[in-house]
C-alpha cells in the first residue's frame, strides 16, 4: 500500500476511533480521557517535513474538533504536536535513519528506549497544551494537573497496545 492511502486510511480510522468510541466511552473519572487519534502523527513516515506535519497536525485537529464541538483546541493542540515532532526526532535519531523516507517510527525502526521517550514526549506535549488550553476557562490548578498526568498514562497505554497489537515490521535501524 504507497504511503498516501495508507496515511489517508489511518486519517479516517483514527478519526472514527476516536470520536465514536473513546469518545463515548463513560468517564472513569474527572482526570481520565482516553486519546489515540493522534497517532496519526506519531506514525507519519520520517522524511515528511515539519510544515507538512504541521499543517496535517492542524487539519486533523480540526476534524476532530469539528466533530467534537471544541472550537480549535484539538486543532492547537495537534499543530504544536506536528511542529515539534521532527525536533524530537532529530534528537533522538541519527541523520542516516532520519532520511530514509517510508521508514515510520515504530518500536522495530527505533528500538524501545527512543520510540518510548518519542511516544511520551509528544503524548505530554500534546495533553499539557489540550488541557492547558482547557484549564484557562475553568482555572483549577489540581485539576490541570491530575488530567495532563492521567490522561497521559492512559494514552501511552493505549499508544503501546496498539502499536504492539498492530506489530508493524521495518527493518530496524
Amino acid at each position: 500500500m504507497n504511503n498516501l492511502l495508507k496515511n489517508t486510511t489511518r486519517f479516517i480510522l483514527f478519526l472514527i476511533v476516536q470520536i465514536v468510541i473513546l469518545n463515548e466511552v463513560p468517564p472513569i473519572h474527572q482526570f481520565i480521557t482516553p486519546y489515540i487519534y493522534f497517532l496519526f502523527l506519531l506514525w507519519l513516515p520520517f522524511g515528511t517535513s515539519r510544515l507538512s506535519t504541521t499543517l496535517l497536525g492542524f487539519i486533523f485537529g480540526y476534524c476532530l474538533d469539528l466533530f467534537t464541538k471544541t472550537p480549535g483546541l484539538h486543532a492547537a493542540a495537534c499543530g504544536l504536536m506536528g511542529y515539534l515532532r521532527s525536533i524530537i526526532l532529530n534528537l533522538l535519531l541519527s541523520q542516516e535513519a532520519s532520511e530514509e523516507v517510508n521508514k515510520e517510527p515504530s518500536i522495530a525502526t527505533m528500538g524501545w528506549g527512543p520510540y518510548a521517550f518519542y511516544a511520551f514526549s509528544l503524548t505530554f506535549i500534546h495533553h499539557f497544551y489540550l488541557v492547558l488550553l482547557e484549564w484557562l476557562q475553568f482555572g483549577n490548578f489540581g485539576y490541570f494537573i491530575g488530567k495532563v498526568f492521567f490522561t497521559s498514562i492512559i494514552s501511552l497505554l493505549l499508544i503501546f497496545s496498539v502499536e504492539l497489537i498492530m506489530n508493524r515490521r521495518k527493518l530496524k535501524r
